[in-house]
């Protein structure tokens, strides 16, 4: 049986770890006492030590410091995605769910034809025609996220349009934007809120593919895919110049997952579980045995 949430150990460790990771990126230059592109090529591979805690890269740039840096870089990125998803795809969700008719049509024919192609291989396309930057890698992430959401939003919206607080609501005079925006998002946030959360940790794959295959961030900025690009051909020398960018890749995305998947299971009372009474079942038999 599952618990509750606050009886789940892997979200608290998820939720943790994905607060520290914010919190290093964010306090980067008080914990590192590097740039992100300070070059010293006497230590130029140099293995870990207590000065370079991950050692250095070709460069002789600390890798621990642009890890923190590139974590900046990677997770704004992402969120930024994520943003320029919701702002297309949330609204368009509600008003095709909600009215129907010729957009409906019309948006959900464009969302077949973007779902019909892998979600990389169009981003590629689109930075490969508008060039190679990270603006250009997150508005085509961004756009290529807007049909997924989009139809989520447009199935929580025909779900709570058909309620009885819906045909209320109409029945009083009230305008559809109030019913939209008022009463029926309100309704669907959680569900939402758990998908762009999902969804920051797809885009910091996505972005980390970019970056790896160098449509992404261009160098010698730091971002998690384009030092695992660097690292890759100095694996027999220092391993770490790979392992700890995707490490770090993994590890985040993993715990967004797991993270979700347990505030889903809070939110969702269809998965919530009574809590157990074994405990108190065997306090009783060891009295009556005792008795």
């Amino acid at each position: 049986m599952r618990r509750g949430i606050h009886l789940q150990p892997v979200m608290i460790i998820s939720g943790i770890f994905l607060v520290s990771i914010i919190l290093a990126c964010i306090f980067a230059p008080l914990i590192s006492p590097y740039g992100p592109n300070d070059q010293n090529l006497e230590e130029s591979l140099a293995l870990p030590s207590p000065v370079h805690l991950l050692g250095t890269d070709r460069m002789g740039r600390d890798l621990f410091t642009r890890i923190l840096y590139g974590g900046q870089v990677t997770l704004t990125s992402a969120l930024g995605v994520v943003i320029l998803s919701a702002v297309i795809g949330i609204p368009l969700g509600l008003f095709c769910g909600y009215f129907g008719g010729w957009l409906d049509a019309l948006a959900g024919r464009i969302c077949d034809i973007l779902l019909s192609f892998p979600t990389l291989l169009l981003a590629f396309v689109f930075v490969s025609g508008f060039g190679r930057s990270l603006a250009n890698a997150v508005v085509a992430m961004g756009i290529m996220y807007v049909p997924m959401l989009m139809r989520l939003v447009r199935s929580l919206t025909l779900v709570e349009k058909n309620k009885v607080y819906i045909e209320a609501s109409k029945s009083i005079g009230y305008p559809a934007p109030r019913i939209l925006f008022v009463h029926i998002f309100p309704n669907c946030v959680s569900t939402i809120l758990v998908q762009l959360a999902l969804d920051i940790g797809y885009a910091i794959l996505g972005l980390a593919s970019l970056s790896f295959l160098g449509l992404g961030v261009q160098p010698p900025t730091a971002d998690w895919g384009g030092m695992l690009d660097e690292g890759r051909s100095f694996l027999m020398i220092n391993p770490l110049l790979a392992l700890a960018p995707g490490g770090i890749i993994v590890l985040t995305v993993l715990s967004l997952n797991l993270f979700c998947d347990g505030v889903q299971q809070y939110l969702d009372p269809g998965e919530r579980a009574l809590p157990s009474f074994g405990k108190y079942e065997k306090k009783a038999i060891r009295e009556k045995r005792h008795g």
